[in-house]
């Protein structure tokens, strides 16, 4: 969250009009923001990570950081903040993933923690799931179908981020939140997301080219 809202206010500094009252992109959003045309000719792969960080105005960061508290809260806790680190990256490698798979051709530039939130969400769900929760008697069920529906009817929003996230997370999830009933050895739970990230940077590098 710290990384999140330090980098808000730094491309606020620069541009005033990126707090949400302006429609322009500024010098310092770009610098950040993913887009494969971007990565096709400067091959600037640290975009993959950076674009995870960058938000287009006070609303948009709101909403990511406040999902952000709840599921840190929630994950946190069982994983360690060494796996859930992990975790955090891999969902948000797997975001910018979904970018390129899924909205390689577009012009825009895409950014934000959402592709990160929804791979947590993604995690949280698959591990209620296992330890035999139903999701939709918790406030997750309702909180992922919202964001879901927000992602599929509101123009602007990331769906390949949001995809390519959730994917990522419910993958790294069912191991790392796996029930006591089906331990996994420990050592599993951390080389997982390590596979995910990697395998995440390949992936873009072979489909960017």
């Amino acid at each position: 969250m710290a990384i999140n809202i330090a980098v808000f206010f730094w491309v606020l500094i620069g541009d005033t009009s990126t707090a949400g009252f302006g429609s322009s992109v500024s010098s310092r959003e770009v610098d950040l923001g993913l887009n494969k045309l971007l990565l096709s000719y400067n091959h600037e792969w640290y975009r993959l990570i950076t674009s995870g960080f960058l938000h287009f105005g006070i609303l948009h960061i709101a909403m990511n950081m406040y999902l952000l508290f709840q599921l840190g809260k929630l994950l946190e806790a069982p994983l360690g903040r060494v796996r859930f680190g992990l975790l955090y990256f891999a969902c948000l490698l797997g975001g910018s993933l979904g970018v390129l798979v899924i909205e390689g051709s577009s012009t825009g530039l895409h950014g934000g923690a959402s592709g990160a939130v929804f791979g947590l969400m993604g995690a949280a769900a698959i591990g209620m799931h296992r330890r035999g929760i139903n999701i939709f008697q918790t406030g997750l069920g309702a909180t992922l179908m919202i964001n879901l529906l927000l992602t599929f009817t509101i123009p602007g929003i990331s769906i390949g981020g949001h995809i390519g996230g959730i994917v990522m997370g419910a993958i790294c999830g069912s191991i790392m939140l796996s029930p006591p009933s089906q331990k996994q050895p420990r050592w599993l739970s951390y080389l997982v997301p390590v596979i995910a990230i990697i395998g995440s940077v390949v992936a873009s590098i072979v489909i960017v080219g």
